[in-house]
């Protein structure tokens, strides 16, 4: 099994594979500028994606998917066929990475593995990075094939969580719990009935990388997920939900997002929600 995880040195020892393609794909929840900090440092041979603006421009809902030719025709403006080997990475070390990798994989990328730590790992073993803003790549050729299978509408989930199968909120507990208050405005604190929760940061080491094999592993165990039986996965906005979808596919499991996420389901029209553990 080929890890969806790329290592800072096994990356670097790659630069200058005239097939490699590096994406920076950093997105922040709050008003920090991931262009800026591209632009600040980034890997050499980096491209930025902004995650806002290759997701589905007519959906109210934060960043949810575009259709497969859109997201096609963002992808060879930044230079990326499907055909490439692509390393996603983010600034906060394992974060927004994983949304763009479970996206570009999921599009019909053959080969898209995260660069794990991210920057911070890179920049911990003094690898070389660059400044300012990279000339326009030439356009390439991304062939979609999209993986409709992966994905988890509203109906979905509903249809999930009353045939007891697992649903798995990888928002922070005092979220899931209601005792927090929700970032976007108008949406509802609390979770879905019967959804299990697993903090993302579950998955991860104090050094920002994650877990490997049975510490992995026993992350899900301890929420009360059975790898073995399907999942879906879900969060605030879908951005966090693809770290549990990497973690399991760290594992040679698959399963599926609920794009949506609480930003639709915690919304006025959406499903049932319930507070407390």
């Amino acid at each position: 099994m080929t890890s969806p995880l790329i290592s800072a040195d096994d990356l670097a020892a790659r630069l200058g594979d005239p097939n490699l393609r590096i994406v920076d794909a950093s997105w922040h929840l709050d008003d920090r500028d991931a262009r800026a900090d591209f632009a600040q440092a980034h890997i050499p041979g980096a491209v930025f994606l902004d995650l806002d603006a290759v997701s589905d421009p007519d959906s109210p809902l934060p960043h949810t998917l575009p259709a497969p030719a859109a997201f096609a025709a963002s992808a060879g403006v930044l230079g990326l066929s499907d055909r490439n080997s692509i390393v996603v990475y983010d600034t906060a070390g394992l974060f927004s990475a994983a949304r763009v990798w479970w996206m570009l994989k999921i599009m019909g990328a053959r080969d898209v593995r995260v660069l794990d730590g991210g920057l911070p790992a890179w920049r911990a073993r003094d690898l070389p990075v660059e400044d300012g803003l990279p000339p326009r790549p030439d356009f390439a050729v991304f062939s979609p094939d999209f993986e409709a299978s992966a994905v988890a509408a509203l109906e979905d989930v509903r249809t999930a969580l009353d045939d007891g199968a697992q649903v798995v909120d990888a928002r922070g507990a005092a979220r899931f719990r209601g005792e927090a208050p929700e970032p976007r405005p108008g949406v509802r604190p609390g979770h879905m009935p019967g959804a299990l929760n697993l903090p993302y940061g579950s998955l991860l080491t104090p050094d920002g990388t994650m877990k490997r094999g049975d510490a992995l592993e026993a992350a899900f165990r301890d929420a009360g997920v059975d790898i073995e039986r399907p999942v879906v996965t879900t969060c605030g906005s879908g951005v966090t939900a693809a770290i549990l979808i990497l973690g399991l596919a760290e594992l040679g499991r698959s399963a599926r997002l609920y794009d949506g996420s609480w930003s639709e389901w915690g919304s006025p029209e959406g499903g049932p929600v319930v507070t407390g553990p």
